[in-house]
């Protein structure tokens, strides 16, 4: 339809002003998404007015009640309805103050678009003033202005949050997730402002209560710990005007996600790519592929170098000279690294509580029977052995079965002498305290792995396998097709997920309630991820809970995990279901399952017994997909018998 036959037929619509009501409703569509984005915009505020203190109090994750005070510069009686009119601010005069922007806020937009999807209620007195004013909105209409008293500074309250917007309120998440959300904005003000006295309250129990002129690293031991701090190393450069500061992670401190990375540009966190680029190019070579360094870093610079009017949330900024920044980061950290010592350290974990009586006589009971049994089966085996024969030997070639880490089975003894076997190697487990989840039982008859589940490269017979272990972390084994290396922590690893998964999928997890819960300190965010997701770890076999502020109790683990630890393990999880918003239950799920799976897997470096090597190969029989770990990885390389010869020039023999 030409725009003429439009006219012809009469307009329907015409252009028009839209009203200060839709106006704040569509700016609050793009600045508050959730509680913690009228937290962010409230905080900024409250230091932008010079506040040496901000109490911050939350009820059901910010969809009841937020409410903040500060002790700040206040705001005039007869200014408070531009404090809610939108594009009203006092932080900019012209157009040319964009380009040198020194305060976190300054569109002017933030309670304007608050006050419309909210109640919202205002009292403010400016310290040269006796008496106080407060002014209430109401989904956008304003009450009139009636003087109150109240301390100097701003205090703000607003309650049910997107109270006209259904259709935002329905999307919210539980309300221990937002608070998640809640606690990561706190955090990141806490940790750009040490000078400020800060607390934060959630359904009237306190989280954080700081005090001011806190050390940057007292407040990072508040909220990551001090096991995370001592791992930090400090760095700092400057040149050019820009000061360049902060902590970055030792390469054995690493995570999952880049969540645990912080930047900050003259006090305010931002996100950028290219910093992040930075980061990641001088970690590389030093940690794994899909793992991200921790880092605090302070970016101080002028403010006509930086263009932060990018985005309405300010996260996303534009510098003047990006390729400078990207080469100042980089070459500093490189630096650092070359003057540090990086080597990683042997971290010995304790042996744990002691047993109690009862358990302890009866493990002295199990490795008696074991000892008794191993010697029986000796004596038997000795009777039963032909007399040797006389063979030259060659004095510089040791009995294969002399070298560590050989394995050479005997002739498989009676089905009567079977069940002793599989008994011995879940006495040696138990009793030894071997890693949780190795499989020691070895198949009781020849055809239990005679017809192969999965299309891996069939073993010769339990009798006859002689494999060697090379560095405690290859398995070398001979086959049908050459010679068969065996990564032992991948095939490992492909075995307990599989057994695990099934064990799930069947609602048939084997679950070790503890006696004492283990408890740790934990940040809020991180605590609320879990709690959120408690049903998803009860199905897997963990029961955790609140233990009080800043403590989470774990009361239950699954059999399969055995001894790991399982501070790690929550840690971990709280990483996977931090990234969870767009990923499926199952999915989640299945990641989670892989990880368990890699922390209970035996680990490159630990010897194995010939009955472990034995009894992992035969599980390897078992598997769906034998040739791949969860992640991706082959569990096994495979030399033909052909490239040998042609490495040793015999094709023509």
């Amino acid at each position: 339809m030409q725009i003429g036959d439009a006219n012809s037929m009469g307009r329907t619509s015409h252009i028009q002003v839209l009203s200060p009501e839709v106006i704040n409703k569509i700016a609050a569509g793009e600045v508050i998404e959730r509680p913690a984005s009228v937290i962010k915009e409230l905080l900024e505020n409250s230091v932008d007015a010079l506040s040496s203190r901000i109490d911050l109090d939350i009820e059901e994750g910010g969809t009841e009640l937020i409410r903040i005070a500060d002790d700040g510069e206040g705001i005039p009686a007869d200014e408070l309805p531009l404090a809610v009119t939108s594009h009203a601010t006092s932080k900019l005069r012209q157009a040319d103050d964009l380009f040198c922007v020194q305060t976190m806020g300054f569109r002017g937009e933030a309670l304007a678009s608050i006050a419309e999807v909210s109640h919202f209620k205002i009292r403010s007195r400016v310290h040269e003033e006796n008496v106080g004013a407060e002014m209430a909105v109401i989904c956008g209409d304003r009450s009139e202005i009636r003087p109150t008293g109240c301390a100097p500074g701003t205090q703000i309250e607003i309650r049910q949050l997107f109270c006209n917007t259904p259709v935002r309120r329905k999307f919210l998440k539980k309300s221990a997730t937002e608070f998640g959300y809640i606690s990561e904005q706190f955090t990141r003000v806490a940790l750009a402002s040490p000078r400020l006295q800060l607390s934060l309250t959630h359904n009237g129990k306190n989280v954080y209560r700081l005090p001011a002129n806190q050390e940057l690293k007292e407040r990072l031991i508040l909220f990551h710990g001090s096991q995370t701090v001592d791992k930090l190393i400090p760095v700092e450069a400057e040149h050019n005007g820009i000061r360049l500061w902060g902590y970055v992670g030792h390469p054995s401190l690493n995570k999952s996600t880049r969540k645990s990375q912080y930047l900050f540009l003259n006090g305010r966190y931002i996100q950028d790519r290219s910093l992040q680029h930075a980061l990641g190019e001088a970690y590389r070579g030093l940690l794994m592929t899909g793992r991200f360094p921790v880092a605090f870093l302070f970016l101080e610079m002028p403010s006509d170098q930086v263009d932060v009017n990018v985005h309405p949330t300010k996260s996303e900024v534009r510098f003047r000279d990006q390729q400078f920044l990207f080469r100042l980061l980089l070459s500093t950290l490189r630096t650092k690294f070359l003057q540090s010592d990086l080597q990683s350290q042997l971290n010995i974990r304790p042996a744990g509580a002691p047993a109690a009586p009862d358990l302890r006589s009866r493990q002295q009971k199990v490795e008696q029977d074991l000892v008794s049994w191993a010697r029986n089966q000796l004596e038997h085996q000795v009777q039963r052995q032909p007399a040797p024969t006389e063979t030259p030997t060659n004095p510089l070639i040791e009995p294969l079965s002399a070298h560590s880490g050989v394995v050479t089975e005997t002739p498989t003894t009676p089905a009567t002498d079977e069940r002793p076997l599989e008994q011995a190697a879940e006495i040696l487990a138990e009793a030894t305290g071997g890693q949780p989840g190795l499989p020691t039982t070895v198949p009781e008859s020849q055809e239990a792995i005679a017809t192969p589940t999965s299309t891996a490269t069939q073993l010769p017979p339990i009798s006859s396998i002689q494999a060697l272990q090379v560095d405690d972390c290859y398995i070398v084994l001979s086959t049908d097709q050459g010679l068969t290396v065996i990564d032992q922590h991948a095939l490992h690893e492909r075995v307990l997920y599989e057994r695990f998964r099934k064990k799930v999928l069947d609602g048939k997890v084997e679950v070790q309630k503890l006696l004492m819960p283990v408890t740790m300190d934990m940040d809020e965010k991180k605590m609320s991820l879990l709690l959120d997701h408690a049903d998803l770890l009860r199905e897997i076999g963990f029961s955790v809970e609140s233990f009080g502020r800043g403590m989470l109790a774990v009361d239950s683990h699954p059999v399969f995990l055995g001894h790991n630890d399982i501070r790690d393990v929550m840690t971990e999880f709280a990483e996977k279901f931090e990234d969870s918003s767009t990923v499926g239950r199952r999915e989640l799920l299945d990641e989670t399952l892989h990880m368990m799976a890699c922390k209970a897997a035996i680990k490159a470096g630990q010897r194995l017994t010939a009955d472990e090597i034995v009894a992992l190969l035969a599980q390897r029989e078992m598997i769906d997909d034998a040739h791949h770990c969860p992640h991706g990885r082959p569990t096994a390389l495979v030399l033909s018998r052909e490239d040998l010869d042609r490495q040793f020039g015999r094709l023509g023999a």
